[in-house]
């Protein structure tokens, strides 16, 4: 293999964990937006279960992926679903599809209260990086469906808060953000991170908190209370250090939750047992 090739083969299993845990947001769809994803959600399952990353909420955020997602979900009974109308997602909706987003946010809410095994609504919030001003106006109404949908279903929330920070935060403390909230692979700093706990928001925390260049993401894990950090893997992106650029997978938890657990100034048994309860508040028992 050149160095200009990437390596597309998934990493090794790593050494398992001494207790369960949960990755918190995970892309398992075997749909062409996810080309690396070659494995099915049942050796998915198998191979993270083998190191101690015993259930999964997979997340399903354009209408193929979430109706792909409540039927895997049913049918396996280590998944649970979060699911939505992507914050890029919904502007494409609104251009394209007949109904506009307002009919495909009518799907989701209508899966979402078929089936228990629907715990979140997300990923949903703003992603102002490639997103033209109209857009981003889109977004902002789009989030605020959201969240009175998350709140009026009793289901915890999954934000994805791509260079929107200030924006995230000021539509949740307006709109009154719902009871069980989780910042999905957290980008924040340590000033953002002191508002999550201001207001018992969740962060969880991606393969990128174990990037060299990362030390503001550890920072932040440090300053918030053990009771309101997840992990997950946001895969099939973001694998954790030392296999950046290889495709991602729900057992590579059990490297983020090391440098996880390192952070929050826990033993890596009584982390894993920390975050494992914090996932069941958040989603409940599965």
């Amino acid at each position: 293999m050149s160095s200009k090739e990437r390596d597309r083969t998934y990493p090794p299993l790593p050494e398992p964990l001494p207790g369960p845990v949960v990755d918190n947001h995970t892309h398992i769809e075997p749909f062409q937006h996810f080309p690396e994803t070659e494995l099915a959600l049942d050796q998915q399952v198998e191979l993270a279960a083998a190191v101690g990353v015993s259930r999964i909420v997979q997340c399903g955020c354009d209408l193929e992926a979430a109706r792909w997602t409540v039927a895997e979900a049913v049918a396996n009974p280590a998944v649970v679903g979060a699911i939505a109308v992507h914050p890029n997602e919904a502007p494409r909706l609104e251009a394209r599809t007949p109904g506009g987003y307002q009919a495909g946010l009518a799907e989701i809410e209508t899966l979402a209260r078929n089936s228990r095994r629907v715990r979140a609504i997300g990923e949903t919030g703003l992603d102002y990086f490639r997103t033209a001003p109209e857009g981003r106006e889109q977004q902002r109404r789009a989030f605020r469906d959201h969240i009175a949908l998350a709140k009026e279903l009793d289901l915890a929330m999954q934000i994805h808060d791509r260079d929107a920070h200030q924006d995230v935060i000021d539509i949740l403390l307006a709109d009154g953000a719902p009871e069980r909230t989780v910042f999905h692979c957290y980008s924040g700093d340590v000033e953002m991170a002191q508002i999550l706990k201001a207001h018992g928001w969740y962060a969880s925390f991606a393969g990128t908190v174990t990037f060299k260049n990362a030390e503001g993401l550890r920072a932040a894990v440090a300053t918030l209370p053990p009771e309101l950090v997840l992990v997950e893997t946001d895969a099939p992106y973001l694998t954790p250090e030392p296999y950046r650029g290889r495709p991602n997978a729900p057992f590579m938890v059990a490297l983020t939750m090391r440098t996880v657990a390192e952070r929050m100034g826990l033993a890596l048994a009584a982390a894993c047992t920390q975050v494992w309860d914090n996932t069941e508040r958040v989603y409940g028992a599965w």
